[in-house]
């Protein structure tokens, strides 16, 4: 099995949201991670990132959202185009994992026709609720016209222990993470949100931006537990280290 890690976007955000006592005013530039794991029984993309629109008008697409987290990237970082890096179209996909629902990890869901896109339960519910924008969720990103498939709590992708789901609830109500194990480079743990950056599972913080705090440093200890390499899903330090878009895990 070989593990891409495609770039989604980059968001300019508060840096206080992720780090205590940053000045109000001091910003970070973050990206935003997807992860295309070739299995031999399937293509799945965990996180869909950031949709194409918004790089022209952010507003247009996230409303007021758009002032809290402001799109700067190019097309090239989107990840439809990333895709061909790693040799694949969006019509080749399988599977498509939605850690949560939020608009910078589900945007490029629409375009994904032959997919199943798969999201906990919890989630799917919190998306649906009354006050689902004030929690950051919008329909227009994860509404469309593809197959959903609720899951609740583990779930083995295909039945050998390569890709399974995680539900690590915290940041959202159905924040789900992937435990991905490689024959040459060991297992991993697609964070996302869970844990945001590594200063979050160095020293045991949820960021601001969280659900629930409690279940955030659970979800995080949980993690770390798992003995495995965690990939953030906003670190910019980590990120810079990694390998991109056509070199691979495997």
């Amino acid at each position: 099995m070989k593990m891409h890690l495609l770039s989604g976007g980059r968001l300019r955000m508060r840096r206080g949201i992720y780090y205590p006592g940053a000045a109000k005013e001091e910003t970070m530039e973050m990206p935003v991670s997807c992860t295309l794991l070739k299995h031999p029984q399937g293509l799945v993309l965990f996180d869909t990132g950031c949709h194409p629109s918004v790089i022209n008008d952010a507003e247009a697409r996230w409303g007021s959202l758009a002032r809290f987290m402001t799109p700067i990237f190019a097309e090239p970082d989107t990840l439809i185009s990333q895709l061909p890096l790693a040799g694949v179209t969006p019509e080749d996909i399988d599977v498509v994992v939605c850690s949560h629902l939020h608009p910078d990890h589900c945007g490029c869901n629409v375009f994904f026709p032959n997919a199943t896109v798969m999201a906990q339960a919890a989630e799917i519910a919190a998306a649906r609720a009354d006050n689902a924008a004030g929690q950051g969720y919008l329909a227009v990103e994860w509404e469309n016209p593809v197959r959903l498939e609720e899951i609740e709590g583990t779930r083995d992708l295909f039945g050998d222990g390569r890709i399974t789901l995680l539900h690590m609830p915290g940041h959202t109500p159905g924040m789900m993470v992937a435990h991905v194990v490689l024959d040459r480079d060991g297992p991993f743990v697609l964070a996302s949100d869970a844990i945001a950056v590594m200063a979050h599972l160095n020293e045991r913080y949820a960021p601001k931006n969280t659900w629930n705090m409690d279940l955030a440093v659970a979800s995080i200890d949980a993690i770390a537990r798992l003995g495995a390499t965690v990939l953030c899903g906003h670190d910019a330090d980590q990120w810079a280290g990694l390998r991109h878009g056509a070199e691979f895990y495997a």
